[in-house]
């Protein structure tokens, strides 16, 4: 039998440098005996040199599309707009273009987000199938892997950074880079951190909600290690928020962490009436889930996805208090993408290595079953070729 092959394709969102394969889950791979083809890129957090070594192939960016159906592509994003230059033709029919492989990815259509069924028709149309790694559950409904820990420490650094900011500038917050380890981003938030509470006279007092979960768990360990006291964290999770928002609790906060992953509706956190208060604080609010135009999103205040060269979002028609400014990065990890990557890409390997025989692994057979379950729902009008 044929050895399987899978094809990491270079990502093209803007500064996305993750990867979900790294060098070290390569090198097992490929000891397993799978031939992984690494798509060359100018991006990705680790050298091509770091594939190569590690035994993979290296072949051109974009060459997933003209790959064997049988090869498995693996990314991480979502396959945009953008990404149909590989043919000049594509560029007039962008989400007409079939997909004929298996994709591993995350696509972000599951949960009637804005286009999802022009995002998903691509996948039965072209006879591929898409095995979304945000539903990757074992037989418990537990997530596999996640980059949670770094989406909610990276979110937390970033909204002290924007905190910070707003107490010297009127103008918003800059655009951000990744940073190359965690070191780096936590000396940089403590000197804003420090520059911020000299004109402030205090610290912030934060709330996290999901403060038990992996997104939580890291949000709390930033505030703690750009020097917050923990009388300044206010740590809220499933008891906390069983009576229903919305929460004064939020507007009593200088920042508010959103951390929670939902996939049904529950009463809001906060919405705009309950921003409508004289007394408000709430200056900050990172929502690290970014479920932007998901009709489940518990912080439905605005409607704009933000990225790393313009991170915050003013919040309009606010009578009282301070500026408001939302942070809804939905790649926040990629602020430290070697370090996300390593942890994402671990606990992923042993699911890899059942690739070869997917529809008899449960947690493969799972995402499958699920994406037949959604592909049930599209308008007929979406799987018209």
């Amino acid at each position: 039998m044929a050895p399987t092959v899978l094809h990491l394709r270079s990502e093209t969102k803007p500064l996305e440098h993750r990867s979900a394969l790294t060098p070290t889950t390569t090198a097992a791979l490929v000891k397993a005996g799978y031939v992984v083809n690494v798509e060359r890129s100018p991006v990705r957090i680790f050298e091509d040199a770091e594939f190569e070594a590690a035994g993979a192939t290296l072949v051109p960016e974009y060459s997933w599309v003209d790959a064997p159906k049988e090869h498995i592509i693996v990314g991480l994003k979502e396959l945009e707009e953008k990404d149909c230059k590989w043919r000049i033709e594509l560029l007039l029919t962008p989400f007409s273009v079939p997909l004929k492989h298996v994709h591993v990815q995350f696509a972000h259509c599951y949960k009637q987000q804005a286009g999802w069924e022009n995002v998903l028709a691509r996948f039965p149309r072209g006879g591929g199938t898409l095995l979304d790694l945000e539903f990757l559950v074992d037989d418990r409904g537990r997530r596999v892997a996640a980059f949670g820990f770094h989406a909610g420490f990276a979110g937390a650094a970033l909204a002290l950074e924007v905190w910070a900011w707003q107490q010297n500038h009127t103008e918003p917050f800059p655009g951000v880079e990744s940073y190359p380890n965690e070191d780096a981003l936590i000396s940089d938030v403590k000197k804003a951190l420090d520059e911020g509470s000299q004109k402030a006279g205090r610290l912030p007092r934060v709330i996290v909600i999901g403060a038990l979960g992996r997104c939580g768990s890291g949000a709390v360990s930033a505030l703690r290690k750009a020097g917050l006291p923990e009388e300044n964290i206010l740590k809220w999770d499933m008891a906390e928020t069983a009576k229903g928002g919305p929460f004064k609790e939020i507007t009593d906060s200088d920042i508010f962490v959103n951390c929670i992953y939902l996939t049904s509706k529950i009463p809001n956190f906060v919405n705009f009436d309950s921003l409508q208060v004289p007394d408000r604080k709430l200056s900050v609010v990172c929502d690290v889930s970014a479920d932007t135009t998901s009709p489940f999103t518990p912080v439905p205040i605005y409607t704009v996805a933000t990225t790393f060269d313009k991170p915050t979002v003013p919040v309009e028609g606010l009578q009282d208090g301070p500026p408001l400014s939302v942070i809804s990065i939905d790649h926040l990890p990629s602020l430290l993408p070697r370090e996300a990557s390593e942890a994402f890409s671990h606990d992923l390997l042993p699911h890899l290595l059942t690739l070869d025989d997917w529809h008899n692994s449960p947690v493969w057979a799972r995402a499958q079953k699920l994406f037949k379950e959604k592909v049930a729902t599209l308008p007929p009008s979406a799987l018209e070729k």
